[in-house]
């Protein structure tokens, strides 16, 4: 008999099907199977299949009905399912007695011909029937209806076999990052790819995780961001340039965080914030056009526009308006602290006067701000890689866009001063020696690039994660990533 697996009754009785397959003189486990057509296509125009002969494959879903001499079950392929109509008079002794050992979530394939049922049902009348795979383990009870949550996420492959709605999700999202592709590639900006380790962790206000190269015998960190290499690409003259890739942030687990997520940066030479700003509405409405068909979407039960022009709000308005707190009173971490405690916020001793700032639109802003909306004009410490407001020196040519409570996008005008950029680098590093575990790291190679002068641009980062999830409306991030970072544990 064939070896153990763990699952129980089950799937001992999987096995004994399995013997009883060989014994047959089947091999259960075949190299391949000529397909000519999925699901999808026959049912699209099934009367133009009718009377014709089609080879189909896929996962027996759903109950397999015996019905002495005849029996039913559905087949699920990449594009959707099928009903199969097996008879003893069409598949001949030994092809019904193969039938007879199939289990649900074993593959087939079949050749027969497309006929509707008495109730109108596209079915195929299997004329010959070739076993492709057996599965040991049985599918969830509710195969067509997986609901619980942890399952779902620690075991993607039962939730795309159970739930059509999420492998429309994923198949959704691909089509995102292709519209955005296409968007920005017809506007002349070149795709390209930069390290995914670092010797510097920077670029952006976030912990890393690290690793060691045994070759180089050095300490390396993955990415917390894109941007630094891709400015290296203005300064050797690529004018307009972005790559979608990975990033990865040693941070907390969220509906809106994962540490490892998908970023969209690019960079355009001669631009500022104003124009990034236009392309960000552009972009966005863009692909909600082409790929859901309409920028008028609901989020939560609530329903958004996603079409230009978006409203433009102050970050210092907007946290006096619902926070109560007006940090421009407050020129000092301590005295900042102690507003922002007594407006409600629950406030580290540690936090500086940008952690305070952040934190007070974490809490009381972003909730808010549920239609499309860009927050302009950010305090120069918390930005230090972004050009200072001719009008008002204190705050940086600084946005991001939010979207159903959640920011989508970060962008500026990039400070390409390279002695105003050193400055600001050695203050990061002041704040790391006093314990701030997100302060920015110096790259002391990306300086000497800048030093070789670098053109007016505008960058931008979109988190090409949380915009499927506006998209798509969905209410994680766990939902709209295939495999979530999760807790290890035993999934038998």
């Amino acid at each position: 008999m064939a070896e153990h697996v763990e699952g129980g009754d089950l799937s001992a009785a999987r096995l004994r099907k399995l013997d009883a397959i060989r014994e047959l003189g089947v091999d259960p486990f075949p190299r391949k199977f000529e397909r000519t057509h999925q699901s999808a296509d026959l049912v699209a125009d099934f009367e133009r299949f009718e009377g014709h002969e089609v080879r189909v494959a896929g996962r027996i879903v759903g109950a397999i009905r015996h019905m002495g001499k005849a029996g039913f079950a559905n087949i699920l392929d990449g594009g959707g399912r099928i009903q199969i109509h097996f008879r003893r008079d069409s598949l001949g002794e030994a092809g019904f007695a193969l039938y007879r050992e199939l289990d649900v979530g074993d593959f087939i394939g079949v050749h027969g011909v497309p006929f509707r049922t008495k109730t109108g049902e596209p079915t195929i009348e299997a004329r010959s029937l070739t076993f492709l795979a057996k599965a040991i383990r049985p599918l969830p009870e509710k195969w067509h209806g997986l609901t619980d949550v942890e399952k779902r996420h620690r075991q993607r492959y039962l939730d795309l076999i159970a739930n059509q709605e999420v492998r429309n999700v994923f198949a959704a999202r691909t089509r995102i990052v292709r519209s955005v592709r296409r968007f920005l590639d017809d506007r002349g900006f070149l795709e390209v790819e930069t390290p995914m380790m670092q010797a510097v962790a920077s670029g952006a206000a976030a912990r890393p995780f690290t690793t060691f190269s045994n070759a180089l015998d050095q300490e390396l960190y993955l990415r917390i961001a894109i941007e630094l290499f891709l400015k290296r690409c203005i300064v050797g003259g690529i004018e307009r340039v972005y790559e979608i890739g990975r990033i990865f942030r040693n941070e907390g687990l969220s509906y809106k965080h994962n540490p490892e997520f998908t970023m969209l940066e690019l960079y355009q030479a001669y631009a500022d914030y104003e124009a990034i700003m236009e392309l960000v509405e552009q972009l966005v409405s863009h692909v909600a056009l082409d790929v859901m068909g309409t920028t008028s979407l609901e989020w939560k039960g609530e329903p958004i526009e996603l079409a230009p022009p978006w409203p433009r709000r102050r970050l210092q308005e907007l946290i006096l308006e619902y926070a109560g707190v007006d940090y421009l009173e407050y020129p000092d971490d301590e005295m900042l602290r102690s507003a922002a405690s007594r407006a409600g916020l629950e406030v580290d001793r540690s936090w500086n006067r940008a952690k305070v700032i952040d934190e007070l639109s974490t809490v009381f802003v972003e909730p808010r701000l549920v239609q499309p909306t860009f927050v302009v004009d950010y305090p120069v410490e918390t930005t230090p890689l972004a050009k200072r407001r001719p009008s008002q020196p204190d705050e940086v040519e600084r946005f991001e866009a939010y979207i159903g409570g959640m920011e989508i996008a970060n962008a500026f005008s990039e400070l390409n001063d390279p002695v105003e950029q050193r400055r600001r680098f050695d203050e990061q590093v002041a704040q790391r020696a006093a314990g701030d575990e997100e302060a920015q790291a110096l790259d002391e190679d990306f300086l000497v690039a800048v030093e070789h002068g670098m053109p007016p641009t505008g960058g931008l980062g979109i988190g090409i994660d949380r915009l499927v999830m506006v998209l798509t409306n969905q209410p994680s991030i766990r939902d709209v990533i295939l495999f979530p970072q999760l807790r290890s544990r035993d999934t038998r």
